[in-house]
């Protein structure tokens, strides 16, 4: 049926009517489009044939279906068939008459682009390109047609550049000449075709290109035209082959400079030609380029300005108000010249010195003298594309500074946030002249400056407000004004509101409020959801608190009410401005509704009716909770039963963020407005949220329970609560309890909540004991509890005991001592229990007045079972936390005199000096010396459990005793056994915490000393220095500045495979490698990734990516774990300097996601290397988000390869939508 019909087809398609070939050939593109469509031999040759003739019809719409047929036909016709079109089309492209010679190229091209098979790439190959250079090298061959075979050969390169080797040379040979053709079109479109050879081509033959082409350059008598062309051919490939061109930016880079410089005052061209392959270098060689980096500066700053023909005689500070008089007439003396082509050359040096800033963070102090007051000064630029990218460039210095700088102090001369705090006046005092710019894309340009500003440094315009206020009334207000730069006022707008401390805008408040709340009014729905955003932190700032700190805000009520309240009540809107409005309203209620009491009546109803509505419903319910948290009190009375009726119901639905705003929302209203909502809501609230009690959801469960605690507090609460609590939430609780997942707030939630129990008397203490001590016992069923369970419950019982009374706590902790007492008892779950109970207890009352208490637990220290050892030690620690001077002296006796419990000893040594530390307590001078003594004796210890303890304790005090233990321990560093000096190190890294400290001033001019033993010849004090740099990094990174270039290359050197440390050990029937240096290699990978989010303008990412990153990517599987993380962290933060070695990462990565286990390798084994191909695709999906990153064809064939793998591409697919 389907031949018949296409043979229906061919007899029309050659017909003499126009509009039957059109139809028919119509007619045969859906055919061929369809899955179902196969094709004889015979009816192939007819079909290639045909189509092939049909794209020379006259009628011009036929020939274009023709070329449309064409991609469904070469995936339906064998391989002869395609070579054989591709070769009459190119002989119609050579040979043909000229009109036949465009539509020849465009179904070249055609092909070219649909074939996917390597084997049909080879045979076109083969076929096509001696005939295309054969078009481009003829002496007499027409311009165009050697133009069109450039074209394709530039498609055919790109495409299939890999399979084609072995003619690299030869078409090499044919396309460098034609660099120095006669026509302008020849030389542009062969240096396209040259980038495309080069990103295939061998470093040997890249080196030839490149040799031959500098050479062009440095030829004396080369006219102008042919200098330019060669100066883009290295710009080109530069940017095709990325940083396999560092070897030859030494030949390249001073010639390009020396012609910027020394070109002729006309040659604008040659100088922007010049400055783009600068920045690409820049942006693709970062390693090679460091060198050059001051040069390329000085001549950007330079050409920055570069304006032969204008003179800028206006006066630099001229007053403002005779700038405002002047305005008018000065578009009409503005000097303009079609011919100039200066700004061309300003515009590369913008972008130019734009990739300087991105891919040189370490040149930042440096770009602030010297650059930031020319951007600044650049402002005034008169083209207004420069400009624009002027502003670019400053954005990505401001960018830069607050990547480099997050989480630093900036009071540091050389810190360069205190540099751009020093330029914050001359910065405002430019833009502003830019405010009053006609131009909208200037103003727009010139708010985002001033927005990326406010996001570095928060609070840096708070003495510029006042001179900032014309600039944004007037975008607001102009008629002229578009859309887009009212939301980019706006926005700025609500960050600087935000950011800054409310009483710096009181005297600017009447001039800003009326421009935002005439832009609420907005028709378009972006303005006006920006607008009410602004509207929110403008309420903030009118009542920063009920007193209002002196400043008259109740003028400004009563519009921003009526502002926000006619786009609350109006339905028609899109859902954001809905959402705003009703966020908006709430914060208005709460911070004015002492002063609009006529009007809740009107307006709460509404937030009431949009918690009803589904799209709206989050939003309204997050709203009442900011207008219950109001301190005034607001009067709710005429919706809180309504309110209530529909939270509760809020409970059952399944979205997740609607029951916790819900819950939260709930607590608020029952704190503030308990005695107004009766019991019997209570009971059905407790009900509903007792469901949501589980360790599936720990956030919610922590929520339910805090609003459980709420409703039990409540003093009006009847019985019948307390009853509802016992039989629904108190299983739910008990079930909770025995979670090993449980922890952070939910367990926290839990404690109040059994407090509360016992102190709402609704359930006796001994009840309550008894099922919290039997839900520690093992259940046929699911056996032991768990570690964790146990100490959940130990806090809970240690809670539930002092929230009820002296007396119960006693014959409490009687009742366990007990149960320690009792040797018949085999029950270890019981004792074990007994013993974290006593800890907790102890740790927090002093427990001295149970006489021999340490004793008994002591006692267990002999048990054959490990966890009740360790619970023992646990306990003895925390009780001596209760009462210092009775039960310290007595553990450290003991750790003198008992060799063999010297490991739990120090265990409960260390729970009491964490907890001192934690509580900035003091300890007295003879126990420190005591301390101290002890510990130092210990350093040296064989084992390493008992090491890691001393250390910890060591690092513990450093915190209460600085000015002691430091000169301490730097004299240990010295010290001749290995393992003390790998012991101090680690006592340096657990004393430095994320708070401010009084050890950081002491510690700071000894940090070398302990940081520097990372040259040390024992590799575990090497890594304890490189642990010990990893925690500085993360908690304090101002410390270690300094050190960092010293430090980084010995880091470096940490990462590499040292064959002196593999080591075979003979088992008898086979042998086994051992690798010690693995876990410092993983240590200082882990150590660098730190790095990067804190000091990454000291890391010089060029130079660590190759070799060390590259050599990481191919090691042990706990290496290229965090070689993965590394590499996805640098591809976001510097993705010029990763661009730069793409094709080098490229390989390590494929081999990992390809690697297949053995075939008897056991299932650890197994899921060990779907994580570890999961973790390389995380990284491969980060390195695809790089803009550029096409150039690499090695990245582009992985990429291929991923998505042609059913299990690849499903996994990446996932990643990549996390």
């Amino acid at each position: 049926m389907a031949n018949l019909q296409m043979a229906a087809i061919l007899e029309k398609i050659t017909g003499k009517d126009k509009d039957f070939r059109y139809m028919a050939t119509s007619d045969l593109l859906n055919e061929l489009n369809k899955e179902s469509f196969k094709a004889d031999a015979d009816l192939e040759v007819k079909l290639s044939n045909i189509v092939v003739q049909q794209l020379d019809d006259v009628a011009g719409d036929v020939s274009g279906l023709a070329v449309k047929c064409l991609a469904p036909l070469v995936k339906k016709v064998s391989e002869p068939r395609v070579v054989e079109m591709t070769d009459k089309l190119c002989i119609k492209l050579l040979n043909g008459k000229d009109q036949h010679r465009d539509i020849a190229s465009i179904a070249l091209k055609t092909i070219i682009a649909e074939v996917t098979t390597s084997s049909l790439a080879q045979s076109i190959h083969i076929s096509l390109t001696p005939q295309l250079t054969k078009g481009i090298t003829l002496k007499d061959m027409n311009t165009e047609i050697r133009c069109e075979c450039l074209d394709i050969l530039c498609d055919v390169l790109h495409k299939f550049g890999n399979l084609m080797s072995n003619d690299h040379e030869r078409l090499l040979s044919a396309l460098l000449p034609q660099l120095s053709a006669n026509q302008a079109s020849v030389r542009k479109k062969s240096v396209s075709c040259i980038a495309s050879l080069a990103s295939s081509l061998s470093d040997d033959l890249l080196a030839k290109a490149t040799i031959e082409v500098v050479r062009n350059l440095r030829s004396k008598g080369a006219k102008p035209e042919m200098i330019r062309t060669n100066i883009q051919m290295v710009g080109a490939l530069s940017r095709a082959v990325g940083y396999r061109f560092g070897p030859h930016l030494g030949d390249t880079v001073p010639v390009l400079i020396d012609y910027c410089t020394s070109a002729s005052e006309n040659d604008e061209e040659l100088r922007e030609y010049s400055l783009q392959a600068l920045e690409s270098f820049l942006l693709r060689c970062p390693r090679d380029i460091s060198s050059y980096c001051d040069e390329i500066l000085h001549l950007t700053l330079e050409y920055l300005s570069y304006d032969p023909n204008f003179t800028d005689n206006m006066e630099e500070d001229s007053d403002d108000e005779a700038y405002e008089e002047e305005e008018e007439d000065e578009s009409a003396n503005e000097y303009t010249d079609d011919e100039d082509a200066s700004w061309k050359v300003r515009r590369a040096a913008a972008k130019c010195l734009a990739a300087l800033i991105v891919s040189r963070p370490e040149m930042l102090s440096k770009l602030y003298e010297e650059a930031c007051p020319k951007l600044i000064d650049r402002f005034k630029e008169r083209e207004e594309n420069v400009k624009m990218d002027v502003f670019n460039t400053f954005i990505e210095l401001v960018r830069q500074t607050g990547n480099v700088t997050k989480g630093q102090i900036d009071n540091n001369e050389l810190n360069p946030r205190w540099l751009l705090k020093q330029e914050v006046s001359k910065i405002v005092k430019s833009i502003n002249r830019q405010l009053r710019e006609k131009s909208i894309k200037t103003k727009v340009g010139a708010f985002s400056v001033l927005r990326e500003l406010v996001v570095v440094l928060p609070d840096c315009l708070a003495d510029h407000i006042g001179s900032l206020i014309p600039g944004i009334e007037k975008s607001l207000n102009d008629k002229s004004s578009t859309s887009n730069l009212k939301i980019e006022a706006l926005t700025f707008t609500r960050l600087v509101l935000s950011s800054h401390s409310p009483p710096v805008f009181h005297p600017y408040i009447k001039a800003l409020s009326s421009p935002v709340l005439a832009a609420v009014g907005e028709r378009y729905y972006k303005v006006t959801a920006e607008a009410l955003r602004v509207c929110g932190e403008l309420v903030r700032v009118l009542r920063p608190s009920v007193e209002g700190l002196g400043f008259d805000f109740k003028p400004y009520v009563q519009p921003i009410y009526n502002a926000i309240m006619s786009r609350l009540t109006n339905q028609d809107q899109d859902q954001e401005v809905k959402e705003c409005a009703i966020s908006c309203m709430g914060l208005v209620i709460s911070t004015f509704g002492d002063n609009l009491g006529a009007e809740l009546p009107a307006c709460l109803p509404v937030l009431v009716d949009r918690m009803g509505n589904e799209i709206t419903r989050l939003t309204a319910v997050k709203a009442f909770a900011v207008i219950a948290a109001s301190p005034l009190h607001i009067d709710l009375t005429c919706v809180l039963e309504h309110v209530i009726a529909e939270l509760t119901a809020f409970l059952r639905k399944a979205n997740r963020a609607l029951r916790q705003a819900t819950l939260g929302t709930m607590n608020s209203l029952v704190v503030a407005y308990g005695d107004k909502i009766g019991a019997s809501a209570y009971e059905v609230i407790i009900v509903e949220l007792s469901t949501l009690i589980s360790d599936s959801d720990l956030h919610m469960t922590a929520l339910a329970l805090e609003l459980c605690c709420t409703l039990m507090a409540d003093k009006r609460s009847s019985p019948n609560v307390g009853l509802v609590v016992r039989n629904k939430v108190l299983p739910q609780a008990l079930a909770l309890i025995k979670s090993s997942l449980l922890q952070g707030q939910a367990l926290v939630a839990l404690q109040s909540f059994f407090a509360a129990l016992v102190y709402s008397a609704n359930t006796s203490f001994d009840t309550l004991l008894d099922s919290l001590l039997s839900s520690a016992k093992p259940s046929p069923q699911s056996g032991g509890v768990a570690k964790q369970a146990m100490y959940s419950i130990a806090q809970c019982v240690a809670v539930l005991c002092l929230a009820a009374g002296d007396q119960k706590c006693s014959s409490t902790v009687k009742m366990l001592t007990d149960i320690l007492k009792d040797d018949s008892s085999t029950n270890s779950a019981k004792q074990h229990l007994a013993l974290l109970c006593l800890g907790e207890i102890g740790r927090r009352k002093d427990l001295s007045s149970h006489e021999h208490i340490e004793n008994v637990i002591i006692e267990s220290f002999q048990s054959p079972f490990e966890e009740i050892k360790s619970a023992a030690s646990y306990a003895l620690g925390n009780i001596a936390v209760g009462n210092l001077s009775k039960f310290l002296p007595f553990i450290l006796d003991q750790i003198d005199n008992q060799q063999k419990k010297q490991y739990l000893l120090l265990h409960s040594l260390k729970e009491v000096i964490v907890r001192q530390s934690v509580d900035k307590a003091e300890f007295q001078d003879s126990s420190v010396e005591k301390i101290l003594n002890l510990l130092f004796n210990h350093c040296e210890s064989e084992e390493e459990g008992v090491r890691n303890v001393v250390a910890e304790c060591l690092g513990k005090i450093a915190l209460i005793e600085p000015a002691k233990l430091v000169p301490a321990l730097k004299v240990r560093t010295t010290s001749s056994a290995a393992f003390t000096r790998a012991t101090v190190v680690i006592a340096i890294k657990y004393s430095i915490v994320e708070r401010p400290e009084k050890i950081d001033e002491i510690i700071f001019p000894e940090i070398s000393s302990f940081l520097m033993l990372i040259k040390d010849q024992d590799r575990h004090v090497r890594r304890a220095a490189v642990l010990a740099l990893s925690t500085f990094a993360h908690n304090k990174p101002n410390l270690i500045k300094g050190l960092l270039p010293e430090l980084l290359p010995l880091l470096y050197d940490q990462t590499i495979v040292k064959k002196e440390l593999i080591r075979t050990v003979d088992l008898g029937p086979f042998k086994h490698t051992v690798d010690d240096g693995l876990e410092l290699r993983k240590a200082a990978f882990e150590c660098v990734d730190t790095l990067l989010d804190s000091c990454l303008d000291q890391v010089n990412p060029s130079s660590f990516i190759v070799p060390y990153l590259k050599s990481g990517l191919e090691d042990h599987y706990d290496v290229k774990m965090p070689c993965h993380l590394i590499l996805s962290k640098l591809a976001d933060k510097c993705p010029s300097a990763v661009l730069a070695v793409l094709d080098s990462l490229v390989d390590p990565l494929q081999k990992t996601i390809n690697f297949k286990p053995k075939q008897d390798a056991v299932k650890q084994e197994v899921d060990r290397n779907e994580d570890m191909i999961r973790s390389a695709l995380r990284a491969i999906a980060s390195l695809n988000q790089i803009s550029g990153g096409d150039c690499s064809m090695k990245f582009k064939s992985l990429m291929s390869e991923i998505s042609k793998s059913p299990m690849l591409w499903e996994k990446f697919y996932t990643i990549r939508n996390e």
